[in-house]
């Protein structure tokens, strides 16, 4: 079960054809306490960094970016209730959705777990 990373801060989790999505500990972190998520039609079909999502917190408001193509299969309704969930847990329970992904060459143009972290150390 890989995980990869963008630079706008999205993580997505490939388990077979389907691809989980959500935002990383430390765009939950820089965003602050999260009042607000705007969850992806079910079926909406997104091409690879079109706008999926949005989020609020108290600091800004935010789009979450597709890290891969696909088609939305499931949303988080548990964050409807309780936003908080992406601060509390932002890489586990705390996605945003899961996506029917069709490219795993997309892949390609993401980071490793090892790579966004020296990504985030450029960024201190």
């Amino acid at each position: 079960m890989a995980v990869y990373f963008t630079k706008e801060h999205e993580w997505v989790r490939i388990e077979g054809t389907q691809a989980t999505v959500g935002i990383s500990e430390h765009a939950a972190h820089e965003l602050g306490d999260i009042t607000f998520v705007e969850l992806p039609q079910m079926g909406k079909i997104v091409k690879q960094f079109d706008t999926l999502a949005g989020i609020e917190s108290v600091k800004a408001a935010s789009d979450i970016y597709a890290p891969v193509s696909g088609r939305v299969v499931q949303v988080n309704d548990k964050l409807e209730d309780a936003p908080e969930l992406v601060n509390e847990s932002a890489e586990d329970a705390g996605w945003i959705c899961k996506l029917e992904a069709a490219d795993s060459a997309e892949l390609g143009a993401l980071m490793d777990a090892a790579a966004y972290a020296e990504f985030l150390k450029g960024l201190e």
